[in-house]
């Protein structure tokens, strides 16, 4: 065996550094000292998030006889979400400080790294032994950190829900690998596509690819597969349920394009992309329509976030190399406003318990810094210029347009009617903290440093993302290559 090819996996190797440093502090640390865990976590991996924009010593490509794939768009994608890893642990710092989380807040960061881990695995996965492998290291310790508030009956049912679900889909995911295998006699991306090719379309692939859309479906919050999202989001701590709304969504949603563009590209016109079709006009219609309901900020960004994965997988119907660019901007650009939400969300959480959409009423009056970041957020969400949300949307809709057929354009108006549906329910928030005049239950305070210094880069990269247009057109020159 070439050891050699260990290096190809650069930014593997640097998370499970940061994880061995993070895991070592916290098992010799003095219990006095235990309260700087969350700091070195946080350097250490800001760190390492800077070093991963360094291009790698060695040309990208394979390993491992093909397994492991390191191409210049998979390293951009986990920049992305080593992007939104750190922000989500940046705003944490001040949850895992209370008395509840205090004597475990290690244990939380070291979750967060091995699910991140796990999805890189997902993501550079060429054979689907080591994607299932990457899949299951990313859901089971998903499991432990929704259940880390084990003193709240909510978070022991979400981990409940979410555990069972995810069990439910891998094995739904493990059936239809089962067909392919029986279909192709191999598990490697290219060794499965050249079999199809060669053998054609039959009933048996149909069904093959139905139970593996249905498996990761369940991963990315697709209708119907989604009915475990709110619930879990809900009985979440609030910094988990954003990590699982923005990393987890976009990992799976790029592993999801990699898996049916190379390994099912050959069934495209006859099978998946009317499966796709279907998918995205209920996931974004159920949920704007279920979002319009909800009166509980945590459910209503669970709803949201199902619509947005609607949006998502347009990238992947346009099935080009725009529809990759787009799909990587739409993420980048996800981060940054979901994040905001959630981070004006735990912020107020954590100051006052409240996460009731009627306790925002009024809240520029008492919060007006909040208020203005929660409306830049819902703005951008909702796809409003000149912010970065109406560029990913306009860039996701133009990436399909392109393909020029008939359906599509149907798919897309549908989708244009439903951002009208979507921008009524976001400014519904908007009307609440700015409109409203009830007298305010959210008392004035202030929020802690961490909390305002990962609003203020959700803020710039909101800002930032609808002005600077060379982000886009590096991810569209390297989806291109």
């Amino acid at each position: 065996m070439d050891y050699s090819q260990f290096l190809v996996m650069k930014q593997e190797i640097g998370l499970l550094i940061v994880f061995l440093i993070v895991f070592l502090c916290d098992t010799f640390m003095s219990r006095r000292s235990q309260g700087a865990i969350g700091i070195i976590s946080c350097i250490f991996f800001a760190a390492f998030t800077i070093l991963g924009f360094i291009p790698p010593i060695l040309n990208p490509g394979d390993a491992f006889s093909g397994m492991y794939n390191s191409a210049p768009v998979v390293i951009n994608i986990k920049n992305i979400l080593n992007v939104g890893v750190l922000i989500v642990m940046i705003q944490a710092l001040r949850w895992a400080d209370k008395d509840m989380v205090r004597v475990r807040r290690g244990e939380f960061y070291e979750l967060l790294l091995v699910t991140l881990f796990g999805m890189y695995l997902m993501i550079s996965a060429r054979h689907f032994l080591l994607f299932v492998i990457g899949l299951e290291t990313a859901s089971l310790p998903l499991a432990a950190m929704v259940a880390f508030d084990k003193h709240r009956y909510e978070s022991r049912e979400a981990a409940v829900k979410y555990i069972l679900t995810a069990v439910f889909s891998s094995a739904i995911f493990m059936m239809g690998l089962s067909f392919v295998y029986a279909l192709a006699g191999t598990l490697y991306f290219d060794g499965i596509a050249m079999a199809l090719w060669i053998d054609g379309v039959n009933v048996l692939l149909a069904v093959a690819l139905a139970f593996v859309i249905a498996g990761i479906g369940f991963k990315l919050s697709l209708v119907p597969f989604h009915l475990w999202t709110a619930d879990v989001y809900q009985g979440a701590p609030t910094p988990v349920t954003s990590y699982l709304s923005v990393i987890s969504k976009g990992a799976a949603a790029f592993a999801f394009l990699v898996i049916l563009w190379e390994v099912f590209g050959e069934a495209y016109p006859q099978i998946w992309e009317w499966m796709l079709y279907g998918l995205i006009i209920l996931t974004i219609t159920i949920g704007n329509l279920f979002a319009i309901r909800q009166k509980n900020m945590k459910r209503f960004l669970a709803f949201s976030s199902i619509s947005q994965a609607g949006y998502i997988m347009l990238g992947i119907i346009a099935f080009n190399g725009m529809g990759l660019a787009a799909l990587l901007f739409y993420i980048l650009v996800y981060i940054f406003s979901n994040l905001a939400a959630f981070g004006v969300i735990g912020a107020i959480e954590n100051a006052s318990g409240k996460v009731w959409m009627d306790d925002y009423n009024g809240l520029y009056k008492t919060n007006p810094r909040l208020a203005f970041t929660m409306m830049l957020a819902m703005f951008s969400l909702a796809g409003i210029p000149p912010f970065a949300g109406f560029f990913s949307k306009f860039f996701i809709f133009t990436s399909a347009i392109n393909q020029g057929s008939i359906a599509i354009y149907i798919l897309v108006l549908i989708a244009l009617i439903n951002t009208i549906i979507s921008l009524y329910y976001y400014l519904l928030v908007v009307k609440a903290m700015f409109i409203k005049q009830d007298e305010c239950v959210i008392a004035p305070f202030k929020s802690a440093c961490s909390e305002r210094f990962a609003l203020w880069i959700c803020v710039a990269g909101i800002l930032a993302l609808g002005v600077v247009s060379c982000v886009y057109n590096h991810f569209l020159d390297i989806s291109v290559a």
